[in-house]
């Protein structure tokens, strides 16, 4: 059963972040592609380069993804993760406080406590490459 119960959660977690690297790097998923990301990136202050970090920041979230997915380098992948879900917390929720209604870190802390507890505890038994 913890099998299925660590495969369930890399499965939602590395599902979404293959999803939010697609929205930024390719526009898929009614994402903004890397020309939208990178004019968001420098309308928030993260000038110059805005495309290029949004390359970054995609190739993070879609890497990250797919190795937490796969149950393959999970410590890759949830450094990946966190560390992009470390830099919105940085650059955009931070500020905002905690608490998610106020479009605080609050989600994003979990999302790293997820990936860190995963790295720790591995990925179970139910991975594509051993």
């Amino acid at each position: 059963m913890e099998d299925i119960g660590l495969l369930l959660i890399r499965l939602v977690i590395g599902l979404t972040f293959v999803g939010h690297g697609a929205q930024k790097l390719f526009g898929w998923f009614g994402g903004p592609g890397l020309t939208g990301t990178g004019e968001w990136l420098e309308s928030i202050g993260i000038k110059p380069g805005g495309k290029i970090w949004a390359i970054v920041a995609g190739t993070f979230e879609l890497v990250g993804g797919i190795l937490f997915l796969i149950g393959f380098w999970i410590p890759v992948g949830a450094s990946l993760i966190g560390l992009i879900m470390l830099d919105a917390i940085l650059t955009v929720h931070g500020p905002n406080g905690f608490w998610a209604v106020n479009n605080g870190f609050e989600y994003n802390l979990v999302l790293i406590a997820i990936v860190v507890g995963i790295a720790f505890t591995g990925p179970g038994g139910y991975v594509l490459f051993k």
